[in-house]
């Protein structure tokens, strides 16, 4: 298939972007001995995690269905953190997963026998290692507040004061330097504070964290470091990353676990879309049949502005438009945005950076149609990979 017969709106994920981005992953965990794993809620193109997998050491999930994903399409190491877990969905976690980390005490005490149930007749292919999730308290995200776990108030791992309550409540003995012994099916601990952020931040939450947890470090296997690390992008300050990690492997001899969502896929995807109608109502209104409510929420909910193929800013070109969808929602607006030529219906435009966030999150608010997924091969083909239709929509009510 060629690009111009895709049917739109069509998502379409750039191969050979994506195999770029998988490189620089690869080369870091050859370079430094860290795992680096797919967070599958930023992007579960499961047709490719064949290839993810070449590359990188595995996935990790946010419940659930993503944990059956990521073990029934990759099949490599398979890791799950949720501030909660059903009784039920514990009971399958432990058969999915080799990681399984908790956001409480309370979490830990429901659910630990069910992994030692699961360690006792497993063999050591399938052991289940259990984390708990740290809230070192030290922000870095001004002004996002929602994709901050370390805001005031934030449900999102222990702080010092509720993970050391939890060990005294557990009846941990306390040692000379103050800090408690772990249980000794802790494995590792894990904190998540970065969005869309360079190594930099990643060094001084590490400092900060290390200053309250050094010493429960040296009782550990492991350390998982999150996500929201912008690796693939370029300038990113890798060799602070690998520093970071090497310091972290020769003084505690752990080993270190990334789970970028965003690296992986980030610029490897776009959603064409084509324009229906022109309005005007003091400006000329686009209205294409892609939709920032449907189909890129972080439009609405960050505000995110995608780039946008020979797009430029409002007024910067000679022709400027508000982009807008078929849905009724007055503001269902992706943005204004300008043209050295002048848009006609029928025309089809081409959002950038639209594997990431994008299928994972869209809806069919209004009944309005999923887009397709489409592959970019990397000699420019295009191949379909999945079309929804009116059942897929029905198929989600009753």
């Amino acid at each position: 298939m060629k690009w111009s017969e895709l049917p739109t709106p069509c998502y379409v994920v750039d191969q050979k972007k994506l195999k770029e981005n998988l490189t620089i992953l690869h080369n870091l965990e050859q370079d430094t001995g860290c795992h680096v794993l797919l967070a599958q809620k930023a992007f579960s193109t499961y047709a490719l995690y064949p290839l993810i997998g070449q590359y990188i050491s595995g996935t990790t999930a946010s419940g659930l269905y993503e944990a059956r994903l990521g073990a029934e399409e990759m099949g490599r190491e398979n890791h799950v953190f949720a501030p909660a877990y059903k009784d039920s969905d514990m009971e399958e976690l432990v058969t999915l997963c080799d990681h399984v980390i908790f956001n409480s005490f309370a979490q830990y005490g429901r659910h630990r026998e069910k992994v030692a149930a699961r360690n006792a007749v497993s063999d050591t292919s399938h052991r289940v290692s259990i984390g708990l999730r740290i809230n070192p308290e030290y922000s870095t995200q001004e002004g996002h507040a929602i994709y901050d776990p370390c805001a005031p108030g934030s449900r999102l791992g222990m702080t010092k004061a509720a993970f050391e309550e939890g060990l005294a409540g557990l009846g941990m003995r306390r040692q000379e330097d103050g800090s408690y012994e772990l249980p000794e099916d802790v494995e590792g601990l894990h904190f998540h504070t970065l969005c869309e952020q360079d190594a930099d931040d990643l060094e001084r939450t590490f400092d900060a964290f290390e200053e309250q947890f050094a010493s429960y470090l040296k009782q550990i296997r492991w350390l998982n470091l999150g996500g929201g690390h912008h690796i693939t992008r370029p300038g990113y300050q890798i060799g602070r990353l690998k520093k970071l990690i090497g310091y972290i492997r020769e003084n505690y001899g752990l080993a270190v676990y990334l789970e970028p969502g965003e690296a992986v896929a980030l610029n490897a995807g776009y959603l064409v879309t084509e324009v229906c109608d022109i309005v005007h109502n003091g400006m000329d209104i686009l209205i294409l049949d892609a939709s920032a409510a449907c189909h890129m929420p972080d439009v609405l909910e960050m505000p995110y502005r995608p780039p946008l193929r020979d797009g430029f800013a409002a007024g910067e070109q000679k022709y400027t438009y508000r982009l807008s969808s078929l849905t009724c929602l007055a503001g269902d607006v992706i943005g204004d945005y300008s043209f050295a030529h002048e848009i006609q219906i029928g025309d089809r435009l081409v959002f950038e950076d639209m594997a990431i966030y994008s299928m994972v999150k869209n809806n069919t608010f209004n009944g309005i149609p999923l887009p397709s997924i489409a592959l970019l091969l990397e000699d420019e083909e295009v191949e379909m990979l999945k079309q929804f239709g009116y059942e897929d929509f029905k198929g989600r009510l009753s």
